[in-house]
């Protein structure tokens, strides 16, 4: 098939923009002649997002790809560690094969943590000989973020053979490094590793830049850092690159990197580094075959209306019009079941918490942030169990391995609000066992119990009330349209809101406060951990 399209042609390549007769045939750009008219909307290299777990959406990757594309993204670089954490190569595999059957770039990673950590249980182990497969195959691009920063810098054996496998291979290896600085920053990147998506400041992004690590400004549902680290584009244009990590269906159908390119306009940015960043600069890093609008691409591209509003009218992959005026042409698929979950409900006794001191230690949640504060107060002492204090906005947290009936984990956390009710989730990084936060034992096990029943999901629970977003899919996906899993997103936070919660999002927050590799203080199934010291610690002083 043959077709023509007229517009300004925005050229991120050669940094330019004129009037372009663009042809496009058999998929590929064949032709670029400039014109003398005056035309009215602008075609330029569709966004691809350089770093999301496709997971955290909710949604299996077809369906995820149907509204991204209305949103001008034509392709993701995709650490499916998420649903590895659950199933191992079989989920990887999973991903793969629901994401080749829409029109749309999917580039996936082998991850490089599974399990993330030794100090929690995890569905699934995936080796250096499986990494070594996995990187043989054409779908996979890199190896994904190496989250052990301690595994990389203190030399172990099996962290490092993936690595030496990457490079075998000849893949990039992004990078998971908060907070690091100074020496322990040189050593873990100039072990090969060139990407990092977590940097908590500006200071520590800058340093990072001048070592010559590629910055991934990210945006997602719960972690917010483009307000600190855009001013960095304007020095280090070729070293950023846009990111979502984790996005949260309701705001997935609101945007995408549409929303970081008017961001950064409107604050000024120059067009061209700020196109790269969402485009040209992913593209070089990863050799990916996407197109930018150069004669023998692959014809990847949107059209806008202008460069002030930026609005998408148009999105073109492999020469196929996939979205227009927000309507996507990508029909939904339907997807095979599959899961790893296998523990019974619980009672409201598995809650329960002996006092053992006069103090505890205490997760201090930041809204926007993945990081947490260690702080300390005064135990609540009722009976002899230490409970929740809502007064004090120092609620208990719990974390159920979800793989086999073992002991509730069980600590508490502040800045989550509520004055009623639990709220819990199965999407839980990286190892997606059921966290829970509540204010009393019977609420917090309602919540839970809701999500084994379902096999996974996120769930909210009262008194008098139980409400569950069903995801059977590793228990952290559904095959339900983005829509219609947007709606029932949207229930359960406004309902968590009305509980008491100020979280801006307080389902995604829930789902990282069992993340052991992001500082300071994170709950496992197995215990309460200092990602500072990469130890257990006690819950009581």
């Amino acid at each position: 098939m043959e077709f023509t399209v007229k517009a300004n042609l925005i050229d991120v390549v050669s940094k330019d923009i004129y009037p372009a007769e663009v042809i496009i045939s058999n998929k590929k750009i064949v032709s670029i002649t400039r014109i003398e008219e005056s035309l009215d909307t602008y075609i330029l290299p569709g966004f691809i997002d350089a770093h999301v777990h496709i997971e955290s959406s909710m949604l299996v990757p077809s369906e995820f790809a149907r509204i991204a594309v209305k949103h001008g993204t034509v392709g993701t670089i995709s650490d499916p560690h998420e649903i590895a954490n659950v199933l191992g190569i079989t989920g990887v595999d999973y991903m793969i094969d629901n994401a080749r059957q829409v029109p749309f770039h999917f580039y996936f990673g082998a991850p490089s943590c599974v399990p993330a950590t030794n100090f929690e249980t995890a569905g699934a182990v995936i080796n250096s000989n499986d990494i070594d497969e996995l990187l043989s195959r054409k779908e996979i691009v890199y190896l994904a973020e190496m989250m052990n920063f301690p595994g990389v810098i203190y030399k172990d054996e099996e962290v490092l053979k993936k690595i030496a496998f990457a490079k075998k291979h000849n893949r990039p290896i992004d990078g998971h490094a908060p907070g690091l600085i100074g020496e322990t920053m040189k050593n873990y990147f100039d072990a090969g590793i060139s990407t990092d998506h977590e940097c908590f400041g500006y200071e520590e992004a800058l340093e990072k830049l001048k070592h010559g690590v590629k910055i991934m400004i990210r945006e997602g549902s719960a972690a917010k850092n483009f307000d600190t680290l855009i001013p960095l584009l304007e020095d280090f244009p070729e070293q950023i690159m846009f990111c979502c990590d984790d996005k949260h269906p309701d705001n997935l159908i609101e945007s995408h990197l549409n929303d970081h390119v008017k961001r950064a306009l409107k604050e000024g940015h120059d067009l061209y580094n700020v196109l790269r960043a969402a485009s040209y600069n992913v593209i070089h890093h990863y050799n990916l075959p996407i197109g930018l609008l150069q004669i023998g691409d692959n014809a990847d591209f949107i059209e806008i209306d202008n460069t002030e509003d930026f609005n998408i009218l148009k999105t073109y992959i492999s020469g196929d019009l996939v979205a227009e005026n927000n309507t996507s042409f990508i029909q939904p698929i339907k997807s095979e079941i599959i899961n790893n979950f296998h523990c019974n409900v619980k009672q409201a006794s598995d809650f329960k918490i002996k006092s053992e001191g006069e103090k505890i230690r205490i997760i201090e949640t930041l809204d926007g942030q993945l990081i947490t504060h260690e702080i300390h107060a005064n135990t609540l002492n009722i009976n002899g169990y230490a409970e929740s204090n809502t007064g004090e906005d120092i609620l208990k947290i719990a974390v159920v391995n979800r793989y086999n009936d073992a002991p509730v984990a069980v600590a508490f956390i502040k800045n989550f609000g509520l004055k009623d009710g639990a709220i819990a989730s199965c999407v839980a990084h990286d190892c997606h066992n059921i966290v829970v936060v509540g204010t009393n034992d019977n609420d917090m096990c309602k919540a839970v119990n809701a999500i084994i029943k379902a096999k996974g999901g996120i769930s909210l629970a009262t008194k008098t009330e139980e409400m569950v977003l069903e995801l059977p899919i590793a228990g952290i996906m559904t095959n339900l349209p983005a829509e219609e899993v947007a709606e029932s997103y949207i229930k359960l936070d406004r309902r968590a809101k009305e509980l008491g919660s100020k979280l801006r999002a307080p389902y995604m927050s829930l789902s990282f406060m069992a993340l052991l590799v992001i500082p300071e203080l994170k709950l496992s199934d197995k215990g309460l951990f200092n990602g500072k010291s990469f130890e257990f610690t006690d819950v009581f002083i």
